[in-house]
Formats: C-alpha cells, structure tokens, sequence
C-alpha cells in the first residue's frame, strides 16, 4: 500500500512538473525566447524531502525555501541519501539578521538582500573556501508598506555598495508584486524589466555580471516570463497546496 501511494505522489509531483516546464516554455518561445533562458527554481518550502527527491527523479535540482532551519534538515536528510551534490539551494524569504551567518553556510543564492546591512553580514560571513555567495537584491516594485524589499529609487546605490563587498556575486533582481489585475502585475514585471536594464548600465565597468531577474510564480509565470523573467519560482503548480 505504501509504495503505491508513493508511486502516485511521484506521478503526480512529475506530472505537475512536467507540465510547469511545458509552460515554460510555450511563454518564452511565445516571446521570441529560448526556453533555455529561463530558469526554474521549485519553491519546496514546507514539503519534506521525499517530495524533493520525487522532484529531483524528473530533472529538478534548484529549490526554494523561505527557512533556514527546514532548509537544513532536508539538505542533511537528501545527503544522508546520497542525493546532494548537485542541488542548488536558494533562499527566498524575509531575511533576518541573526540568521545571516547560518544563510551564508547553507544557501548558493539569496535572493532576498533588501538593505546594505544584510549584504554585509553575509559577505563577512561567507566561508572563504567556498564558492562566491549568489546574491539578487529585492526591489518592493509595488510600494507595499507590508512588503520588504529595496525601493526602485534606492537600487543604483545599493547594488554599486553590494558589488564592492568579497565573497559575494550580485547576479540581478528579485521581486514580488502584490497581487492584482493582470495588467497591473504586468505593469510591474515591466517595471521590473526596465529597472534590471537600468541597473545593468549604471553597473557598467564595475566587472559585475547581472544576468538573473528572478519574478513570475504559479499563476503569473507566463506574464513575468513575457516581460523577461529569467527565473520563475515555482511551489503550488509543482507540489499542490500546503496544508
């Protein structure tokens, strides 16, 4: 009984995926882009690490997470099964300062650096042996008072101090609009857009590389990808609903 019902989770986690890459796809060819150009991060976030691993069976070896604590336990449980190595770990979630240190051990990519303070602590926190730290900073695109994140306004400054810093590599943007009407989250992935070109210029010289502008989830993915999303983040249309 138990091995069919995990037969029928590894279905259905492949399926689901399966059909999130097919999207991916039919947006980026939709926008005159390769598919290739768009990365997937599947935001695994609360599912343990057999669903991982049902995952990483169909191909999928970037996730996302917004604990560092759960996000450890399932890197420990997924080495004890020899399946490790070749994940990708991204942090996604609100960052708090007493945690930097344990983020800097743990994650290739945060993608939610939204103050010089943060850049900081993860760049001095940073184990030299290991591989420059993956950084995007969070814009608040939306103006949201609730919402963390840079604002647009504040993003030259902070990136040209984020790129200064050792042990870390600014790679880009990230953002979460509020939810609205398409057009108007369409409206800020454009926004977005323009900011990550604008953002790529004033960076010109500094030997930074910007190549990442990480928006666009279960339900707006094609619109951010239309706008040049180079990765979506991707939980419920993967693993279902979280209880």
């Amino acid at each position: 009984m138990i091995q069919r019902i995990m037969a029928s989770l590894d279905t259905t986690t492949q399926a689901r995926l399966q059909q999130v890459q097919i999207r991916i796809e039919r947006a980026a060819r939709a926008a005159g882009r390769g598919p290739e150009e768009v990365r997937l991060v599947a935001v695994s976030k609360t599912f343990d690490a057999d669903r991982l691993c049902q995952a990483m069976a169909a191909g999928q070896y970037r996730f996302g997470e917004n604990y560092v604590q759960e996000a450890r336990a399932k890197i420990a449980a997924l080495a004890r099964a020899g399946s490790q190595e070749a994940v990708e770990w991204h942090f996604i979630g609100p960052i708090q300062s007493n945690k930097t240190r344990e983020l800097a051990d743990t994650f290739d990519w945060i993608q939610s650096v939204d103050r010089l303070k943060i850049a900081q602590r993860l760049s001095q926190q940073r184990s030299a042996d290991r591989p420059a730290l993956d950084v995007l900073l969070q814009v608040n695109i939306s103006g949201e008072a609730s919402k963390r994140g840079a604002l647009p306004q504040e993003l030259p400054d902070l990136a040209h101090q984020v790129v200064a810093l050792p042990r870390l590599r600014l790679r880009g943007l990230m953002a979460i609009p509020e939810p609205a009407p398409e057009s108007a989250r369409q409206a800020s992935f454009a926004r977005m857009r323009d900011l990550f070109e604008q953002l790529k210029q004033s960076l010109a010289g500094t030997g930074a590389e910007l190549d990442t502008l990480s928006m666009g989830m279960s339900d707006d993915l094609e619109a951010a990808i239309a706008a040049g999303s180079t990765m979506v983040r991707v939980g419920t249309a993967i693993f279902g609903a979280r209880s």
